[in-house]
């Protein structure tokens, strides 16, 4: 085989292993999140004209007995249920046809449907975002089980916070502000979000227990999602095989791990969002497709589980994007349906298009930026 022919197929290759993937992980959260949508939707008897997976031109389609088209399109970037009563995509109401529609055709239509049904059929999506992801921990810790770390000390970085506190190797972690810690994996989370806190430790050291006090420092570093800045107080788990174990968990505690693990990445989203407005993080963690696509490409080396734990992370985050309140988003309706519950009448056409204008180019603005922010951070500057 030539050269150029050899290169091309092995390009071709590592091309697909991190496109497909990328398909898997966005396929699996987008189906989740407009199944939601469309689960309430019908449970609320509203018509479902389409169910979409990706947008633009369809590559495939059929329609179920109840007349629902469901539909792959070109452009796998997301997916859309429409309503009966639904001007697009985005869900917005067609008001020229609900003023002309027959009073007996408004029983399965969208916008005639009570403010709290169209708020559940709205919330049903991001719910389902994070009913996946809870699955997902939950399943993986009960079948693959959770390698654990004891907190125990290994090492400490000189001239770090942890010196600075008195922390030596071989210290045994008890609690951190006051609540106890079993793992290392315990520590590092407390320590994570600490920024600007001092902490209390609890250790234990030659059988004797001590208090240590210390404020992490930020550590900046550059990562494949961009520039990393986390509080760190600069020691490291012990490295002896007999301070780690693999723990496997049964049906409750794998569920109550499951929801910390949600809870955690909320924290953690909320604190960057919070971060970006008082100007303590940077805009260049935001990631858009390209990056997406590598990190699955990357993780799935690892094999499907890992794969499926990005699914779960990854559907967390589309669970909050689109709980915020831009119009266009889910959390955008929401506030649309509150104020007509709270003034007694819905926001006015107009006032809804203008929105929805102002919420595409917002969103559109940032699928901009995160791509330029992966261009930027894979053409080798985060490495």
């Amino acid at each position: 085989m030539p050269a150029f022919m050899t290169s091309g197929f092995d390009f071709f290759l590592n091309f697909m292993s991190y496109l497909l993937p990328f398909l898997f992980v966005l396929a699996l959260v987008v189906f989740v999140h407009e199944m939601g949508h469309f689960l309430v939707g019908r449970l609320c008897g509203v018509k479902v004209e389409t169910f979409s997976l990706g947008f633009g031109p369809r590559i495939a389609r059929f329609y179920d007995r109840k007349g629902t088209e469901w539909a792959l399109s070109a452009i796998p970037l997301g997916g859309y249920v429409k309503f009966k009563g639904d001007l697009n995509a985005a869900s917005m109401p067609d008001q020229a046809a609900m003023d002309a529609m027959p009073v007996e055709d408004r029983n399965d239509s969208f916008p005639h449907k009570s403010i709290p049904q169209r708020a559940a059929i709205v919330a049903a999506g991001p719910i389902a975002n994070f009913i996946l992801a809870f699955v997902i921990f939950a399943v993986s810790f009960m079948v693959v089980g959770r390698t654990q770390l004891e907190p125990v000390i290994g090492a400490v970085t000189e001239q770090s916070a942890a010196e600075v506190a008195g922390f030596k190797a071989g210290d045994r972690v008890l609690s951190v502000d006051g609540e106890a810690v079993t793992t290392f994996d315990e520590v590092a989370r407390k320590v994570t979000i600490s920024e600007g806190q001092t902490l209390t430790f609890r250790i234990e050291r030659d059988a004797r227990e001590i208090e240590l006090k210390g404020m992490p420092t930020i550590l900046t570093r550059k990562t494949v999602l961009g520039t990393d800045r986390r509080p760190v107080m600069g020691f490291v788990a012990s490295a002896d095989p007999k301070h780690h174990f693999t723990k496997h968990f049964g049906l409750v505690e794998a569920s109550s791990t499951a929801v910390h693990e949600i809870a955690f990445v909320i924290e953690r989203t909320g604190n960057y969002i919070g971060g970006l407005f008082s100007g303590r993080e940077r805009a260049d963690q935001l990631s858009g497709p390209t990056r997406i696509a590598y990190i699955s490409g990357k993780v799935a080396e690892s094999g499907i589980g890992p794969l499926l734990i990005l699914s779960g992370i990854l559907s967390i985050s589309i669970g909050l994007i689109n709980l915020l309140p831009v119009p266009m988003l889910d959390g955008g309706h929401l506030v649309f349906y509150a104020i007509e519950a709270l003034f007694g009448r819905p926001v006015s056409p107009r006032a809804q298009e203008i929105s929805f204008r102002v919420g595409f180019a917002l969103v559109m603005a940032l699928m901009l930026f995160s791509t330029w922010n992966d261009i930027i951070h894979l053409t080798g500057l985060a490495f």
